[in-house]
């Protein structure tokens, strides 16, 4: 399993963080976070594109590709306060699923494994399954809660003739116990799918999913805590999942099953940032970035500022383990007077 780089487009990593080879051990030595990318679009159901997601996540940025990132809000630099490396694409095979989930999976739980946090960028919603599944194996199966951003569920059964797609990766994971359903947590799901029966499968799973209309009558922040809670109970860490179409196609129109009425750009990385900090993070991915249906990189930059997020929070929940409370970061706080 030699390091790929980009499967699609130049070789570059993400915003110029150094490579690392998933062939060679030695690269992953002392790694905090591998990024990984999986450029596959084989399991979508309606428009194919977010193959190229994992190149354009990685380039969507106005500023120079140094390796560095420092975060205004959090001020941290989550891509030098972290040891942070780019492990290239994982092949995929476009006309086989099957194969390109294994392949990831086995990726993903030798990063794992290494001790770093593997950060997958897709692709379609189908990688989820080897995703966590490959975490799963690395840190015990049915200890990983998941909370998971999308539009939709994910949880259908047979789609289009298939066992895998970006429609079934949920119920996939659930079936094979690598998550418990009663640990896994969605928020901002709406729209018409899935159909009564998926919906009875998945309240026997004993899954908690948070649809817009009770985000909007609730808030998200009390939605956040409550799903905090039942995500860590008996589990060692959390895999965050967002589907880019959790936000609404105003906010990010690049995308394969856009869905109106979601989250804004500013509450999605706002969720991600306070996840990031509060939790133990053990593995993550963004999914369904699809660049030909993008608009001047809206979706992709949102893409990248997830990514940002999620790292400059880690750097930032690091940094205050060793601090005061009073000192630690919080929200609101006026910028200057943080250290």
């Amino acid at each position: 399993m030699t390091r790929y780089g980009p499967q699609f487009g130049p070789n570059y990593t993400f915003l110029g963080v150094p490579e690392c080879d998933l062939a060679d051990p030695a690269s992953l030595v002392g790694a905090d976070v591998v990024i990984i990318g999986a450029p596959f679009d084989g399991g979508t159901s309606y428009r194919s594109g977010a193959r190229f997601g994992p190149s354009a996540i990685r380039a969507a940025c106005y500023l120079a590709h140094d390796g560095s990132r420092p975060s205004l809000a959090l001020q941290v630099d989550g891509l030098q306060d972290l040891i942070v490396r780019d492990a290239g694409d994982v092949e995929m095979f476009s006309g086989d699923a099957a194969r390109s989930c294994e392949v990831l999976e086995q990726a993903v739980q030798l990063v794992a494994e290494s001790g770093a946090m593997p950060l997958i960028l897709g692709g379609d919603h189908t990688i989820t399954w080897p995703d966590v599944t490959g975490i799963a194996r690395a840190r015990g199966w049915g200890r990983v809660g998941v909370l998971h951003f999308d539009a939709h569920a994910d949880t259908g059964d047979i789609e289009f003739g298939s066992l895998i797609g970006h429609g079934q990766p949920m119920r996939r994971l659930i079936e094979s116990g690598a998550v418990r359903g009663d640990r896994f947590l969605q928020i901002g799901l709406r729209g018409y799918w899935p159909p009564p029966d998926v919906l009875d499968w998945m309240r026997d799973q004993g899954m908690r999913s948070y649809e817009m209309t009770e985000i909007v009558e609730r808030g998200l922040t009390a939605v956040l805590t409550e799903a905090f809670t039942i995500a860590q109970d008996d589990c060692d860490g959390v895999f965050l999942s967002v589907d880019i179409d959790v936000c609404d196609p105003g906010h990010a129109p690049g995308t394969g099953t856009p869905e109106p009425g979601g989250l804004s750009a500013r509450d999605l990385l706002d969720a991600v940032r306070r996840i990031c900090y509060e939790l133990p993070v053990v593995g993550m991915d963004v999914v369904e970035v699809a660049p030909p249906y993008d608009h001047a990189d809206i979706t992709a930059m949102l893409g990248n500022r997830v990514v940002l997020e999620a790292l400059s929070a880690m750097a930032r929940r690091r940094a205050d383990q060793e601090r005061p409370v009073q000192d630690r970061w919080r929200p609101g706080r006026p910028l200057l007077d943080r250290s």
